[in-house]
């Protein structure tokens, strides 16, 4: 293999396969990169048997071939050097790497060692369109709520369903909940989606990009002209999660955002101590939102925004899973509403069909 490539094009593509092939992987040829010409592309690919990711590079194709080379030693060499081409010559099993002054060899290991990259069955696949933006948004909002409990596989994921003919992503961690609406779908689909498969996809695809999605039984392909990812989906049983979210509330807060989250934010400074603990009060006549948290050792803070509240009533919260959300709420506007005390609260867009729901449970007072 003989190839030319520029060297910010060749060090992103590392950079974004290097994490995937991790030195923790106990198969030794998994810490190692693979390097194949395709044409008129450089392939550039790492797997962990879970998840195999391959981005495509333009480059000037002298001889054909592939190598497997060590992750991270090559990305960060490829980093550090200046702009400009670094040719790529493999025998063997050594990649010689020269650009400008700098030059280097690197042992690698023959590219017929390497496990075969997976493939989805795109004849018998469901397939949906999405911009890469869109995407990102929806996996935003929706990995707050994922666990990171590993003894409940199925909760460290976000969940793919489609429901009375549109497609939804969901999350929870037993304390929160996550809803994003998505597009309308003719296709039956429930799959779960690790999130460190769709944290890749994030890192890997620009905004602009037109995603392509393929789910087969087992598995999932994201997929753009430059970039593929492939992963296992989650095996299990995603919780009937629907019959959690309110179907109507009886205390609701009309809020602007910004408000909202720095009442919540200054709350949040006495509330470390007690953890994160924060009492929300609203009253109808005052037309306030209050927020009272105390810090045994430090002192307590009331801060207060107005709203528009159709009834009096509290709720305590975890003020970093409220911090948290707002977060990923684009709209300047809010809907706020509970029930009670011990009810979940859900919180909206204030728009007239929002796409995104997210449910808090309360704490005991």
């Amino acid at each position: 293999m003989k190839v030319s490539i520029a060297q910010e094009k060749l060090a992103k593509a590392l950079n974004l396969i290097k994490d995937v092939a991790s030195s923790r992987n106990e198969l030794a040829i998994l810490n190692n990169i693979l390097l194949r010409t395709d044409g008129g592309r450089l392939l550039i690919a790492g797997t962990n048997l879970e998840i195999a990711s391959t981005q495509y590079v333009g480059a000037k194709i002298d001889q054909p071939g592939s190598i497997t080379i060590p992750a991270r030693l090559v990305s960060e060499f490829i980093a550090n050097l200046p702009s400009g081409t670094v040719e790529l010559e493999a025998k063997d099993s050594r990649l010689n790497i020269t650009s400008g002054k700098f030059s280097s060899v690197i042992n690698g290991v023959i590219a017929d060692e390497y496990p075969e990259l997976p493939t989805v069955d795109e004849t018998a696949a469901v397939r949906y369109e999405i911009t890469a933006g869109d995407l990102k948004k929806a996996i935003n909002q929706t990995k707050i709520a994922v666990s990171s409990d590993t003894t409940r596989a199925v909760l460290t994921g976000i969940y793919w369903q489609t429901h009375e003919g549109y497609l939804y992503l969901a999350a929870t961690d037993g304390y929160r909940l996550a809803e994003k609406k998505m597009m309308r779908s003719d296709s039956e689909l429930a799959a779960i989606i690790p999130a460190s498969t769709l944290a890749e996809v994030s890192k890997s695809a620009d905004d602009e990009e037109q995603l392509t999605i393929l789910f087969d039984d087992t598995q999932v392909c994201f997929r753009t002209d430059n970039m593929e990812i492939v992963s296992r989906l989650i095996d299990g049983k995603f919780p009937d999660y629907k019959q959690l979210i309110p179907a109507t509330s009886d205390i609701e807060i009309k809020i602007k955002k910004a408000d909202f989250s720095r009442i919540t934010k200054i709350a949040a400074l006495f509330a470390r101590e007690s953890g994160g603990g924060i009492t929300l009060t609203a009253s109808k006549d005052k037309s306030l939102l209050s927020i009272h948290s105390i810090a045994s050792e430090l002192g307590e803070n009331t801060s207060e925004a107005a709203a528009e509240i159709s009834a009096d009533g509290q709720i305590t919260l975890n003020s970093r899973y409220l911090t948290e959300v707002l977060n990923v709420i684009d709209d300047d506007d809010i809907v706020f509403s509970f029930n009670g005390k011990l009810s979940p609260c859900v919180i909206r867009e204030q728009v007239k069909n929002p796409d995104y729901t997210h449910i808090i449970m309360p704490l005991k007072s």
